[in-house]
């Protein structure tokens, strides 16, 4: 058993990957920040419009997409490193519901 922690403690690409993970910990902080902006900005929207905001709306499903990435990776749910690391497009990707479909 000792040896088999031993060995384990020994692989690069453990050490690497408790890197990474680091890194978009912070990342996700900065990301939370921006989405409490876009949150504050559609209610804003709303308030003086009366509806959500087109570009804003995009802007946070792109972030919220992002979001649940980095938590799959963080997670061990995916090897796939998020942005900036693989293509934006990767996120883009994952399955999420289309805007629009929820229910109210």
């Amino acid at each position: 058993m000792q040896e088999q922690i031993n060995e384990n403690l020994k692989q690069l690409g453990t050490w690497k990957r408790i890197f990474f993970m680091l890194i978009f910990a912070a990342i996700i902080s900065l990301v939370r920040m921006l989405l409490w902006a876009v949150i504050l900005l559609q209610v804003a929207s709303m308030l003086l419009t009366g509806k959500a905001n087109s570009n804003i709306l995009n802007f946070g499903r792109s972030l919220s997409a992002y979001t649940y990435h980095i938590l799959l990776f963080l997670t061990f749910n995916t090897d796939t490193m998020p942005f900036p690391f693989s293509d934006w497009q990767i996120t883009e990707e994952l399955n999420l519901p289309k805007p629009g479909n929820s229910k109210k």
